[in-house]
């Protein structure tokens, strides 16, 4: 029986490599961290996280929940891990970053059919099956190798990620604790702001010096992850209506709703660092110090990470990859995370875990047989295949790629609801009849 040769070992790497080894096929999973890092990663460990800490909503009628629901349904090796090192926050699934990692990389490092080589490949194998899951940070080198199969058609964007600070160092007596409408309990740190302290953040974030820019100039970047600057230069309320918006929030001290609101979120289980929510950055690390202690409550801050930008590499994949993951041209070749053109953690370890399953399906000369559109995941897989390629652009899940439901429903609850009972039982029946681990 063939091997299976994986390049990445981020989240969707790590979980095709754990799927295929579950079903008994040999995978050497190559990593080139620690040996050569990235720009945006600062350890060796597998399945890093490189922007926040956070997974999305946990929200099981959410399309991102249902998303969740599935991979459990399909024993999923990163959400078992998850579910296992995560942290308060709110409604949504936030882990323990360091913990979480490192409770990966022991199982992938453990498992008997798994072989974890930490070295860069700089050209594609072809002597057996192959999934390519680098992700957004793929060496110029691979990249360089992948263009010569896509041409000119292999896109690119940049991301930026938030800064970290100490929780020492924020003074309690400016903020408060609260979720959004009060749902999820007290797992955020509000910083409430009124309409003066807003319009000088807002100045010195306007005149902040970024970052030089060097092959940035022609950045796009997606709308999940935009910079809190970049938000900024869209209007001068462009921030109060996206990552600083006060709706949903009332300041116990006022009794009031802020003019303006930043929130932090728990980085690890000890309460020991938050991320600033929604502040992603380019500006300099100096900058960053100053204009961020600006913001109530963070006049001390001490950074444990400073915001910045990197890059996300990504195929035209509508012109290139089956509804399966395999490359049009080639077979044995299957690519796998953000890669692919989705967005998210959650999204890229739900193509690894479908690369996974159809490579050690291909090696064992079994059917490959698509999910289901009414999934959480077949639908993510149809809108990256089945997209106008000129219009391609990375998608999270959301609930408007899902296929509607026969019946027109009113209720908004009502509606998610039943597409979410959908989804599980479409997924349960693939599983069933084609991805049970034997």
């Amino acid at each position: 029986m063939k091997r299976l040769i994986i390049i990445g070992g981020g989240l969707a790497g790590s979980e095709a490599a754990y799927q295929a080894a579950e079903r008994g096929i040999d995978v050497s999973l190559y990593e080139m961290r620690p040996e050569r890092m990235t720009p945006a990663h600062t350890t060796g460990n597998l399945a890093e996280l490189v922007c926040s800490n956070s997974l999305g909503s946990n929200d099981s009628i959410s399309a991102p929940g249902i998303l969740k629901e599935e991979l459990r349904q399909l024993g999923s090796l990163i959400i078992k891990a998850a579910d296992e090192t995560k942290v308060p926050a709110g409604s949504a699934l936030a882990v323990d970053r360091e913990l979480f990692a490192k409770d990966i990389t022991e199982r992938i490092a453990g498992h008997p059919c798994i072989k974890l080589i930490r070295e860069e490949i700089k050209n594609i194998p072809n002597e057996c099956p192959v999934i390519i899951a680098t992700g957004p940070l793929t060496s110029d080198a691979l990249v360089s190798n992948i263009m010569n199969l896509t041409g000119k058609n292999n896109l690119f964007f940049y991301d930026a990620i938030s800064p970290i600070i100490d929780a020492e160092t924020i003074n309690w007596d400016k903020v408060f604790k609260a979720s959004r409408y009060g749902k999820g309990g007290d797992d955020y740190v509000n910083c409430p702001m009124t309409n003066e302290e807003y319009n000088q953040f807002y100045n010195a974030i306007m005149s902040a010096e970024k970052a030089s820019s060097h092959d940035f100039e022609d950045a796009r970047y997606f709308e999940g992850c935009m910079p809190i600057e970049v938000i900024a230069e869209r209007g001068k309320d462009s921030p109060r209506y996206g990552p600083m918006k006060p709706v949903g929030l009332i300041d116990p001290k006022t009794k009031r709703e802020p003019y303006a609101n930043v929130q932090l979120r728990l980085e690890n289980r000890f309460g020991s660092a938050y991320n600033i929510v929604g502040f992603q950055t380019k500006l300099k690390y100096g900058e960053q110090a100053r204009v961020f202690r600006m913001i109530p409550g963070l006049e001390n801050a001490e950074f444990l990470r400073y915001g910045s930008l990197h890059r996300n590499t990504f195929i035209n994949a509508p012109l290139f990859l089956k509804e399966t993951l395999q490359f049009k041209k080639r077979d044995e070749l299957f690519f796998a995370g953000q890669i692919t053109g989705v967005e998210g953690y959650m999204e890229s370890t739900a193509m690894g875990l479908v690369a996974g399953i159809n490579a050690a399906k291909l090696i064992k000369g079994e059917a490959l047989n698509p999910l289901p559109t009414e999934s959480a995941i077949g639908s993510l897989i149809n809108y990256i295949t089945t997209c106008e390629p000129d219009r391609f652009q990375p998608m999270n899940i959301n609930l408007g790629i899902m296929p509607p439901l026969e019946k027109r429903i009113r209720n908004k609850d009502e509606k998610k609801r039943l597409v979410a009972e959908r989804a599980i039982k479409a997924i349960s029946m693939w599983k069933g009849e084609y991805a049970e681990v034997h």
